[in-house]
């Protein structure tokens, strides 16, 4: 039977109303205003041009107001115009969504010269969306008693994300019990007949992956078939998940989470859906008494929106994107080969010949083989990617309903569409807002060697801005990912943002666990690391980074290991201070392996405990010669085993009364996070802004 139903409002309708009655329900003294890019896209001086894209616009209009471009026309356009101006190019974007079916990719023709700037801007009180992703509409009853529908997709379309009024959908999926299954090198055995016996008869056993939530790994495996009481899973993937550390057989945690996803027959709660891409069929189970027609149902297509990447001869230069709204994708790596997640979006990818046979028993914890592999880890690749650019900024857009991470900047060459790694110089994230992402909101860096030791110094990330960003319910797929991660950067400024509602830690810096530093480290030593990589004799690109004033809250929803402002590695001249944290789970200030040379000040940690732990138990791991000083805490635990020894100085930290906060730290609350006029109403509802700063006059920046 087919079903009736009226027309949807359009989603541009959409927003300008939930726009309008945020705006009307804003009080006064939070001072707050919804993202407007009319004021900041005034514009520019000099004998620039402006050119004008819509929806329905053409390869080849003339890009002016009466007839307008299509966003490849403008595109073709600026890349043949832009060489001759002497001013900026402004590219306006009408309202309404821009469906994209291959990503966007702007290259060194594509950006500024000569002093100019290409900005990308939404046209005065419009909203425009760059969409990744199709509609689906057309639903019919597939299952009436179990509440199931189904609509038709385009033949081999495949996706991992399906969202819903905006909202990322959960894909269906069976949970078990520790005693459901025993784990093997080669899948897993079943234990329950009446569960061996519902999964044997399962059609499309290709597309179920098993799901592992340890004590800071999320890890996907596919399936490569099921018999009587057996599952056979797929190769290498599952060996990846099953070598290194919190693997899936050897969690640190008693009870790591698992389940099985993807089949149709594990669609039994509201709101999940599962996906026949061979049929072309989205099976979708709804709230009661809801029609999916008459919800907005958006089905991702690509797993690249935006790349922006030229070379390191020719880097993209001066390019800007305002006011613009990126959404619609998934990301298709975890079915093609698995998720053997390490940590914060690194994964093990392709199989390595070097594994030990006995590997599933003998690498359960790490060996040596398994540190040989550290430096060909691979990186989550982002929705939106900039590398080999300068002087890239991204200012008041939306990031939301993506797979994966949201912004990318200078990562590795694996995790780029272009091919171009790394690279990334003065590039800013300001004023956005990241929501419904997949993994990270903003993640910036590399972690393989040309990371960390450039064979080019044209490799170098530096001096990354990220400030006056709202990241808010990230880490929705990914879980192990953190709000912000910045890596091997030189000179990043993590400023003034807030990050709220995420899966694991909430601001994250560095990697590699010293073992990358300059002299090594004695706990690899240990391990073998060095028999297979080098020991390097020169600091690595990670120093002179500053985390400051950014407001924390409500995060580590899923693992308990990590910590909200998180270290690894030796990051000389780095400071972290000035940020609010409140209702966060497990260590506030976590400086772990490798940490050295920083400073943690001035930060005000509210019911956390222990408020700050250094990782310096092994005198090998090399976590010393850090200042922690001058910071306020609500409950004691500190944790800096042999801090004398090790030079981590503790140095005037206060216990104090959240009721009554001395005025330095009541200055550091009212201050911390985004700037009152870049907040949106999505501020406003994550109780961000702590009652005692009622009626404290904004203390500027």
């Amino acid at each position: 039977m087919t079903t009736t139903s009226r027309t949807p409002t359009s989603r541009s309708e959409r927003w300008r109303r939930a726009a309008a009655v945020a705006a009307a329900g804003v009080t006064a003294s939070l001072a707050l205003a919804v993202i407007t890019p009319t004021a900041a896209l005034a514009a520019p001086p000099g004998e620039g041009r402006t050119y004008y894209v819509s929806p329905d616009g053409r390869d080849q209009g003339s890009c002016q107001q009466q007839n307008p471009c299509s966003i490849e026309g403008a595109k073709a356009v600026v890349s043949r115009e832009a060489p001759k101006s002497r001013g900026d190019i402004t590219v306006e974007l009408a309202d309404g969504v821009y469906r994209i079916a291959k990503p966007l990719q702007f290259g060194q023709a594509d950006g500024g010269h000569d002093g100019s700037t290409v900005r990308w801007v939404a046209a005065p009180g419009a909203h425009p969306e760059i969409s990744g992703a199709t509609p689906v509409s057309g639903w019919s009853v597939h299952d009436a008693a179990a509440g199931i529908y189904v609509a038709d997709t385009p033949v081999g379309l495949d996706t991992r994300q399906l969202y819903v009024d905006g909202k990322l959908a959960p894909r269906a999926a069976l949970p078990l019990k520790q005693s459901d299954i025993t784990l093997t090198p080669t899948g897993l055995t079943i234990n329950d007949p009446a569960l061996a016996q519902r999964l044997t008869a399962l059609p499309d056993q290709k597309r179920i992956e098993f799901q592992s939530l340890g004590d800071f790994t999320t890890r996907y495996s596919p399936v490569a078939g099921i018999g009587a009481n057996f599952v056979t899973m797929a190769q290498p993937a599952w060996d990846n998940n099953t070598w290194g550390y919190d693997t899936v057989q050897q969690s640190f945690l008693a009870a790591p989470t698992w389940s099985l996803e993807n089949s149709l027959a594990f669609v039994d709660e509201a709101g999940e859906w599962y996906l026949d891409p061979a049929a072309g069929k989205l099976y979708y189970k709804p709230t009661p008494g809801t029609n999916p027609a008459d919800l907005d149902v958006e089905l991702p297509r690509v797993e690249t929106l935006v790349s922006v990447s030229g070379s390191y001869e020719k880097p993209v230069s001066d390019l800007a994107f305002e006011g613009l709204r990126f959404s619609g994708t998934t990301w298709l790596g975890p079915s093609r080969d698995g998720y053997a997640n390490q940590q914060n979006g690194t994964f093990l990818q392709g199989a390595y010949d070097y594994r030990p046979a006995d590997a599933f028993t003998s690498c359960a914890r790490g060996c040596e083989a398994f540190e040989r592999a550290r430096n060909t880890w691979a990186q989550e690749p982002a929705a939106v990617q900039v590398s080999a650019a300068h002087n890239v900024s991204f200012t008041r857009n939306t990031f939301t309903a993506l797979g994966q991470s949201a912004l990318g900047i200078g990562n590795d060459t694996n995790a780029t569409l272009s091919g171009v790694g790394l690279g990334a110089q003065g590039i800013k994230a300001v004023g956005n807002v990241f929501t419904e992402v997949g993994g990270h909101g903003v993640v910036v860096g590399g972690v393989r060697p040309d990371a960390h030791h450039p064979s080019d110094p044209r490799m170098t990330n530096s001096d990354v801005l990220v400030q006056d960003n709202t990241i808010n319910r990230v880490a929705l797929v990914y879980k192990d990912n953190s709000g912000i991660l910045s890596t091997y950067v030189t000179g990043a400024r993590i400023l003034h943002n807030e990050v709220a509602n995420v899966s694991y830690d909430g601001i994250d810096t560095g990697f590699g666990w010293g073992a990358n530093d300059a002299g090594g480290s004695g706990e690899y030593e240990k391990r073998g690391y060095y028999k297979w990589n080098p020991r390097y004799t020169t600091p690595t690109t990670l120093r002179d980074n500053v985390v400051s004033g950014n407001l924390v809250h409500d995060t580590k929803a899923a693992f308990a290991d990590g910590g909200n402002l998180y270290n690894l590695s030796a990051s000389p001249g780095s400071v972290v201070e000035r940020n609010y944290l409140f209702k966060v789970s497990g260590v506030a200030l976590y400086l772990d392996e490798g940490s050295r040379y920083t400073t943690w000040q001035e930060n005000v940690l509210e019911g956390t405990s222990p408020w700050v732990f250094t990782n310096s138990y092994s005198e090998g791991n090399n976590t010393s010669d850090n200042v922690i000083r001058h910071n306020w805490y609500t409950k004691e635990g500190a944790q800096v085993p042999s801090a004398e020894e090790r030079r981590n100085q503790l140095i005037d930290n206060v216990l104090v009364d959240p009721a009554n906060w001395p005025a330095d730290a009541l200055g550091v609350i009212c201050a911390a996070g985004v700037a009152p006029d870049l907040r949106t109403e999505l501020n406003a509802n994550l109780n961000g802004i702590n009652p005692a700063c009622a009626g404290v006059p904004d203390p500027g920046r």
